[in-house]
């Protein structure tokens, strides 16, 4: 077997080595140094450094804000569920002992638009209500979520003071409508301006993306949601069944 030597790495498998051990050794809370100087330090150019950075970030070990500087940040849980269940973040973080709290909120009544209105099956420019909210885990935000409602499944002012952020356990609660299922797509996407300043992250740093539909028991489509995940705070599995027909099959031949 062939020994893997510091000469046989790769220069940008190095870079992470010397950061992981930088990171490793850096009380949480402290702050990096700049980057001009970590990059003269290591002696990398600074798109090289912030490209590495990121992979650590994505961890949920390094927390980049605009214009103030690295910090390194400890956390001692993550939210990990399988996809076959639909619950929400609260309820995730109340079986492993982990405060989340809701961060900024907005909610609103628009114009649904012709995306919003093809998933949730109504015209375009039909009424529908808006909830944004950020949701925070060891006081950093964590997550940052859209649902898009019709008016005739949830109004502006039914969102009271108790609401703790989690539409899905909210018309739970409520018991109307009846829900039967969720259909979900998961992506990495770049991070957009507007969620990146919600998150407290750089713009184009790595995100999960859930993009559902949430289906009542009559079939319909009533909540349009996507949510923006960061990767170091949240896994995510799924639990893939043998097929006994297919095995039996080849047994059989």
């Amino acid at each position: 077997m062939k020994r893997t030597t510091p000469e046989s790495i790769h220069p940008f498998q190095r870079l992470q080595t010397m950061l992981s051990d930088l990171i490793s050794t850096t009380p949480p809370g402290e702050r990096l140094p700049a980057e001009p100087d970590l990059a003269k330090d290591l002696g990398v150019s600074r798109a090289t450094l912030r490209e590495a950075m990121r992979t650590f970030e994505g961890q949920g070990l390094i927390r980049r804000r605009q214009g103030v500087g690295t910090f390194v940040v400890s956390h001692s849980h993550v939210i990990e569920s399988g996809l076959e269940i639909l619950q929400s973040i609260e309820t995730l973080a109340r079986e492993i002992g982990l405060d989340v709290a809701m961060g900024d909120l907005h909610v609103e009544t628009i114009e649904a638009g012709s995306e919003q209105a093809q998933e949730l099956g109504i015209a375009i420019g039909e009424p529908v209500v808006r909830v944004s909210r950020v949701i925070l885990a060891e006081h950093r935000p964590v997550a940052f979520l859209i649902d898009i409602l019709p008016q005739d499944v949830l109004r502006s002012e039914d969102l009271n003071d108790d609401f703790s952020g989690s539409v899905l356990d909210f018309l739970l609660t409520r018991g109307q409508p009846e829900l039967s299922h969720s259909r979900a797509e998961i992506q990495a996407v770049a991070a957009p301006s507007e969620i990146a300043r919600h998150l407290q992250i750089q713009r184009g740093d790595v995100l999960l993306l859930f993009g559902a539909q949430l289906v009542s028991a009559m079939g319909r489509v009533v909540d349009y949601s996507y949510s923006y995940f960061l990767p170091g705070y949240f896994k995510f599995h799924v639990v893939r069944r043998v097929n006994r027909k297919e095995v039996e099959a080849v047994v059989k031949k």
